[in-house]
């Protein structure tokens, strides 16, 4: 094996959004160093479940418009016409 072809693996400090650290190894930066996240598994809607409400305001609610009016009728259109009978 070559000899200095790997980089310097070293500790680091990670600090997360919320404030709190940790250590780890890495090749990042140099011994010591402190990296600072401004997305990570504590706020990104990957990891909290924001993406399903993304999913609802974007394609599944277009899906819900698009053919809302498709198929059986909803009960206040139902309840519209027994109305009418009734009369």
């Amino acid at each position: 094996m070559k000899a200095d072809i790997h980089p310097d693996y070293h500790e680091i400090t990670i600090v997360m959004t919320d404030g709190s650290e940790f250590k780890t190894r890495s090749t990042w930066g140099k011994e010591g160093d402190v990296m600072k996240l401004e997305v990570d598994p504590k706020n990104h809607p990957a990891w909290t479940g924001g993406g399903a409400l993304l999913l609802e305001r974007g394609q599944l609610a277009r899906f819900k418009k698009r053919f809302s009016g498709f198929g059986l009728e909803t009960g206040k259109k139902s309840e519209d016409k027994t109305e009418e009978k009734a009369s």
